[in-house]
């Protein structure tokens, strides 16, 4: 249980640096979220053509050089934007931070599909002469590429890595972060997800040959988890950073608390390419609940996963029940966020719980949006539907994500 860890062993969240579709910080992302304001968009991408997605617009050159910009990659910027954003959230001195106890943890769902789809694209010109090619290529698609490039930005010489986790990215750099301060291994860690998804016109391919890309006439309303009409995915760029800290450490400096990282899990579901087992998944929740030392009903909010799919949103809300039960008068909330922003891949788990922490104070549930025609196969007690739910005490936040090849992950934040 987390009350019976030393403090030195309980983890807390002291800095969030975000930017998605609909914000660039966490005080305007969560306005949109209130506001039921989306994201999401007309987008056209090379070969694919016309399309949907949720697009990022902070400002790339408030921490780095063009020259930087250029030579990076769009993960890159994003983490780096992030990073710094949350180093100064937390409020933390800088100057005299021991930046070789920093580490840097941050999840991707893939990374160089990006890089590869545009050299080949510029090497087209060149009737395919390799003499052409980029000699940066290598250092932009090496998988710590996103980690490495907020590395060199902030002058960190702790250790940095990505993790591949699907779309439970987000929730694994959280946790591997967790368990790296735990371990000594670092002082402060910089943790979250990332996706440059949106500028790959095979992820738009592949979702289209699946019949898993949203279409909708008006692309705000396109991701639409839980509704009857929902037809597929947006896919959508994004990142989310968090400083974490030990308890003790984050005492010591005065520093704001947003919650405390009480328990977490990772499980496999070892069944299919992409089909999820709810299952595995009601499994992974309650061994994140068990470890937590709490039970379902201690739990103020469900963040889901739900992306929109058929079979995704209806497997998921069968592990909710079998977690939660269908009894109406629990109180345990749900909502969902990709309604807003569509699915952020690798950030996706991380901007979910960011979206989700000012619940803690303001007592407000955002909803999830979109929800016209309630799919039956995805009923829940204490769905939050298409407006927030105001005047709701909130001790502890679940966050669901989920990722092919049967990845499966959920993080238990509570309030301090």
């Amino acid at each position: 249980m987390t009350a019976d860890r030393p403090d030195h062993q309980r983890i807390v969240i002291t800095g969030v640096g975000l930017t998605a579709p609909n914000g660039n910080s966490l005080s305007e992302f969560r306005q949109a979220l209130l506001a039921g304001r989306s994201g999401v968009t007309a987008y056209e991408t090379r070969y694919f053509g016309p399309t949907l997605a949720g697009v990022c617009h902070f400002d790339e050159l408030r921490y780095q050089k063009r020259k930087e910009v250029r030579r990076g990659t769009r993960a890159g910027s994003i983490g780096i934007y992030c990073a710094r954003e949350a180093v100064a959230d937390s409020g933390i001195d800088w100057g005299n931070v021991d930046r070789s106890k920093v580490g840097i943890y941050i999840g991707v769902t893939e990374h160089g599909n990006v890089e590869t789809e545009n050299e080949i694209f510029l090497l087209k010109g060149y009737d395919y002469d390799t003499q052409f090619w980029s000699h940066h290529h290598n250092p932009r698609t090496v998988a710590n590429n996103p980690a490495g490039e907020v590395s060199l930005n902030l002058r960190i010489t702790g250790p940095h890595y990505t993790l591949g986790a699907a779309c439970a990215a987000g929730n694994a750099g959280i946790i591997q972060g967790a368990q790296m301060l735990r371990l000594g291994d670092c002082d402060l860690a910089l943790c979250g997800g990332v996706s440059e998804s949106i500028h790959t016109f095979g992820i738009f391919a592949s979702f289209h040959s699946q019949g898993a890309l949203a279409k909708h006439e008006d692309p705000t309303k396109a991701s639409r988890p839980f509704d009857l009409d929902r037809n597929g995915i947006v896919v959508a760029e994004g990142g989310c950073i968090f400083t974490l800290e030990r308890l003790t450490d984050a005492q010591a400096r005065g520093a704001k608390i947003y919650g405390e990282v009480a328990g977490y899990a990772m499980n496999s579901d070892a069944t299919d390419f992409v089909l999820p087992d709810p299952t595995r998944q009601a499994e992974c929740m309650r061994l994140a609940l068990d470890r937590a030392g709490m039970q379902p009903e201690q739990i103020g909010i469900v963040s889901t996963h739900a992306t929109g799919t058929s079979s995704g949103d209806t497997q998921e809300c069968e592990a909710l029940r079998a977690v939660w039960g269908s009894n109406d008068g629990q109180p345990t909330l749900f909502n969902n966020t990709k309604s807003f922003i569509g699915h952020a891949m690798g950030a996706a788990g991380a901007l979910e719980l960011a979206g989700n922490l000012p619940s803690f104070d303001d007592c407000v549930c955002h909803p999830t949006i979109n929800l016209d025609r309630l799919d039956p196969q995805c009923e829940l007690p204490g769905l939050v539907v298409n407006q927030p739910r105001e005047g709701v005490q909130v001790d502890a936040i679940l966050n669901n994500s989920f990722g092919m090849l049967g990845i499966n992950s959920a993080v238990i934040v509570r309030k301090m």
